[in-house]
């Protein structure tokens, strides 16, 4: 007579009860530290935005089509660094151009005085406190993607689109490799090992390493 294995459902409401209460971990975490935050920083967010729209012509956010979890699309927000017509300005300059793309950013021409100054600071990313409270990012998570990045590498990152994209992570704080497979393994690692302490620590090395950069 076979018997039906009987401990395997056990075993999985176990995984589901898991998995629920991390979820609700991580989101405590997340809106633990950014409501706090957005209030300290508003007065910041606002004199920055005035900055922006004295600097040059245009809105002061730029919105990033990026994908989420459950692959669904959501506009991700910054503020704006470059001009409007900012691709137009790096075309007319071919030298310019050349250098761009070789990866000198302070010979980009598409960068506003004041973007430039955000950049340099990471002052442009703030506005993406408010992709957390509306839970289409977190503050710790891989790193997000469009649409086509998604199809050319991510889908080589096991579970990507089974948690919401980061503010920072384990990418960002190991050294942001420009090599597609150690960003691919670093995001797989993340998703693969993730605990809340693991968050934590993320979060204090992405201070440090803020801290240390503008230094």
């Amino acid at each position: 007579m076979i018997q039906a294995p009987a401990t395997n459902k056990p075993d999985t409401f176990s995984a589901i009860a898991t998995r629920r209460l991390n979820r609700w971990l991580k989101l405590g975490l997340d809106y633990a530290l950014t409501l706090p935050t957005l209030i300290l920083i508003s007065p910041l967010l606002l004199v920055l935005a005035v900055l922006i729209r004295l600097d040059s012509p245009g809105p002061v956010l730029y919105r990033r089509r990026v994908v989420g979890r459950n692959g669904r699309e959501f506009d991700a927000y910054k503020f704006r660094t470059m001009y409007v017509d900012g691709n137009d300005r790096l075309i007319a300059n071919r030298d310019q151009w050349m250098e761009v793309l070789q990866g000198d950013v302070n010979s980009d021409p598409r960068l506003t005085r004041v973007g430039r100054f955000l950049r340099r600071y990471g002052l442009d990313e703030l506005p993406r406190l408010l992709n957390v409270l509306n839970r289409t990012m977190s503050l710790v998570g891989p790193r997000m993607m469009t649409r086509a990045e998604l199809l050319k590498f991510g889908h080589r990152i096991d579970g990507y689109c089974s948690v919401m994209p980061g503010l920072t992570g384990l990418w960002q704080v190991s050294g942001h490799s420009r090599r597609v497979d150690d960003r691919v393994d670093l995001e797989a690692r993340y998703i693969r090992d993730w605990s809340l302490g693991m968050d934590v620590q993320i979060l204090i090395q992405s201070v440090v390493v803020a801290f240390t950069v503008q230094a």
